[in-house]
């Protein structure tokens, strides 16, 4: 672990520090919402129209980064990730947010891809799984750390607008200074959507639900905080658990899935988000079960992104593992821009316990279906299935997924050649 973060230290360093800016600008747009009186409808498109340009960005950054390379990529889109958080106070429209958003998911998507790329270049086969490990954790960290600083100043003023803007401009400084050779670039085609669908219907239908709990937990917490009439500390310290709970929750929930049938596990773990999501609508206020349910919901819903994946690993060979891990992102992203728009329909409806039920109904469906799947067909023996990699919703691109690919296929092959030849 020593070696990878000596050796790529700038880098993580500045992917923290673009976490934090992330972190900052999701909740703090849906506080400032609020106060300047946006309606909630608006502000759901205004969510939802990050996660239409990361998902946009994510197929569109590998030509980009091909035509004028790593550097020139990084540098222009975190620049202008860096602008457009400065334009959100100066023009308070909600129209011209969602355009923003746009262009932030946009940037965000393509300098991820660029720093995932670096990353994946950095690392060697003995180090690629801790690398991939601390990525999430630094992920995860800069979004917790971004929560506090909610607190920090006025979320009717400037100051916090200017906060994620300037610590995304000094991210791009550590990157760019330290990293000098710049990788060769190659992504994977993705496998059709209906070749995966056959492979693995549960992984496929488990993706798509579970984008629309991400980005309702990502994007919309913060407008479900102001609706209830939390404070922004309380705002803040509601969406740090929800993250919190996802780092505590990996590796225990990966340990399982190594141990039995992943399809149960599945069911089990988004059961445990649903009755997490049931404690919030039930909650009536009371900070501390708002908690309990942050925190359960948050401990679900991570997991599950690795546990899905590496579920439908299992009836993919390796050679068909990356361009499966394509379609996967895809349907991810698709839930994801579907979640915001319909959990703002919801609170619309329901008030402040429509973001819980929306949730609670993804995970409940997600734990059906999968009952439903274990009933088609036989489990794969637990001696026979692949290696569970953590990782995080929050940045994944299609690259960070073939390190991922990479590193659990490595895992599997070494697993294999210690058998004992009968």
């Amino acid at each position: 672990m020593l070696q990878v973060i000596s050796s790529a230290w700038a880098l993580l360093l500045g992917m923290g520090l673009l976490m934090v800016g992330n972190g900052m600008q999701s909740t703090l747009l849906g506080v400032r919402g609020q106060i300047e009186n946006f309606g909630t409808f608006e502000m759901s498109v205004v969510i939802s129209a990050y996660f239409i340009g990361f998902l946009g960005g994510s197929r569109m950054a590998p030509n980009l980064i091909r035509r004028v390379g790593h550097v020139r990529v990084f540098a222009a889109l975190a620049s202008l990730i860096s602008a457009v958080m400065i334009l959100y106070p100066t023009l308070v429209n909600p129209w011209v947010w969602v355009l923003g958003r746009i262009v932030i998911g946009f940037c965000f998507s393509a300098v991820f891809v660029t720093a995932e790329s670096w990353l994946n270049d950095a690392a060697s086969n003995e180090n690629r799984g801790q690398a991939l490990s601390i990525y999430m954790i630094v992920q995860t960290a800069g979004i917790v750390l971004a929560q506090g600083l909610m607190v920090t100043a006025d979320p009717s003023g400037y100051v916090l607008f200017v906060i994620p803007s300037i610590l995304v401009s000094i991210a791009i400084t550590p990157i760019l200074l330290s990293i000098s050779p710049t990788p060769a670039f190659e992504t994977t085609k993705a496998m059709s959507l209906r070749e995966l669908m056959g492979f693995s219907p549960l992984g496929c239908v488990g993706m798509f639900l579970l984008g629309g709990v991400f980005s309702a937990q990502f994007g919309m917490a913060s407008v479900y905080g102001s609706e209830a009439g939390l404070s922004v500390g309380e705002i803040s310290t509601f969406v740090a658990t929800i993250f919190i709970g996802g780092m505590i929750t990996q590796y225990p929930i990966g340990w399982l899935s190594d141990r039995m049938d992943r399809r149960a596990l599945i069911a089990l773990t988004a059961a445990v988000g649903a009755l997490g999501a049931s404690i919030g609508v039930m909650s009536n206020g009371d900070f501390t079960l708002i908690l309990v349910a942050a925190f359960l919901m948050g401990s679900t819903s991570n997991p599950l992104y690795s546990l899905l994946l590496a579920y439908t690993n299992d009836f993919l060979d390796h050679e068909d593992m990356a361009a499966g891990s394509g379609g996967m992102i895809f349907l991810n992203g698709l839930g994801a821009v579907s979640g915001p728009l319909i959990t703002g329909w919801m609170i619309g409806v329901f008030g402040p316990s429509g973001f819980y039920m929306l949730i609670g109904v993804l995970f409940s469906m997600l734990a059906i279906y999968a009952v439903y799947r274990a009933t088609q067909r036989p489990a794969i023996p637990v001696d026979e299935t692949g290696s569970f990699v953590a990782m995080s919703q929050s940045a994944m691109t299609p690259v960070a997924m073939e390190i991922a690919q990479e590193y659990a296929i490595e895992t599997d092959l070494e697993d294999e050649s210690e058998i004992p030849a009968e």
